[in-house]
């Protein structure tokens, strides 16, 4: 049995949720979907999707698999649209959206050079921190920004997004600098109010588990970015991403503390509807922030 059609219909069976809804968008009987997805298990020897007569969901490993075999569709697609027909010179129109902030620093500078190689495709940014629902709205790729929740959406990971708790110099001579993320509680940090996002407070791995914590301050605010601006000014320490302040920490604006304790990464994704027939300005636009995010010397570059 071709191997690349067992890995195309399990990433249909787990983005349509059943056996049944991808024999009916593939136009064959669902025996031929389970006869697949049982070869498929077999040949790798574990349980990739969990079944019982109402639904199917996946198995930890199956999560892991589905993120790669995703990006293997993607891939094997575009080296077919990089030699087809037409496929040489991208041209048309491309909608991108993405977050407000990270848009504007690192989405917005990019565009002219993108559009310097390809004069025969125009480009539509929007930038909002609302989740734009790619397909009913009719956009052909987004940038986000941190853990991707489950849904039918392909991703590429275009980087990794760490968090880091970040002082002006000014004020870490004043209050000193923490140890420990427990002493944040007595300094002044700058904190997202409470109607924005990081709900479960600022993330920091201590002794192999990542934990959460709410500090407080006299200041807080809705937008990131005052935060930010706050930080550089001396008023405080701010849990910001490295997208954010790596400029300023090269620079010696700001300085990172705690980072012994700081938590895992999370990502930087571009996410897509589909893989099948990915349009050549799409591959293009994806492959071209990978490879500008994937310069050692952006993060410290960007302002």
């Amino acid at each position: 049995m071709d191997r690349l059609k067992q890995i195309e219909t399990f990433v249909a069976v787990a983005a349509k949720g059943s056996l049944t809804a991808a024999a009916l968008a593939e136009g064959v009987a669902p025996a031929v979907i389970g006869r697949r997805m049982d070869a498929l298990e077999a040949r790798l020897g574990v349980k990739l999707l969990q079944r019982t007569t109402r639904r199917i969901s996946l198995t930890h490993e199956g999560s892991a698999f589905l993120e790669n075999c995703q990006r293997l569709i993607a891939d094997f697609n575009n080296a077919e649209a990089s030699v087809s027909a037409g496929g040489v010179k991208a041209s048309g129109h491309l909608r991108v959206t993405g977050p407000a902030g990270f848009g504007r620093r690192h989405l917005a500078p990019l565009v002219p050079s993108f559009l310097s190689r390809h004069p025969d495709v125009s480009l539509s940014l929007n930038l909002s921190d609302r989740v734009v629902d790619l397909v009913n709205e009719g956009y052909d790729c987004a940038v986000r920004v941190g853990d991707l929740p489950d849904s039918s959406l392909v991703s590429v990971r275009l980087a990794d997004n760490r968090r880091l708790c970040v002082a002006s110099p000014g004020y870490l001579q004043r209050a000193g600098a923490p140890a420990h993320p427990s002493e944040l509680m007595r300094h002044q940090c700058l904190t997202l109010s409470s109607e924005a996002s990081q709900s479960r407070g600022w993330a920091f791995s201590v002794d192999g588990e990542v934990t959460h914590l709410r500090p407080g301050g006299r200041l807080d605010c809705s937008d990131g970015q005052v935060l930010h601006e706050w930080c550089r000014e001396g008023l405080g320490i701010a849990w910001r991403s490295t997208w954010e302040v790596q400029a300023d920490i090269a620079s010696g604006r700001l300085v990172s503390v705690l980072d012994d304790f700081a938590a895992p990464p999370n990502g930087i994704y571009a996410v897509f509807p589909s893989a099948r027939h990915l349009p050549l300005r799409v591959r293009l636009w994806i492959d071209f922030l990978k490879h500008s995010y994937g310069d050692a010397g952006y993060w410290a570059r960007a302002v």
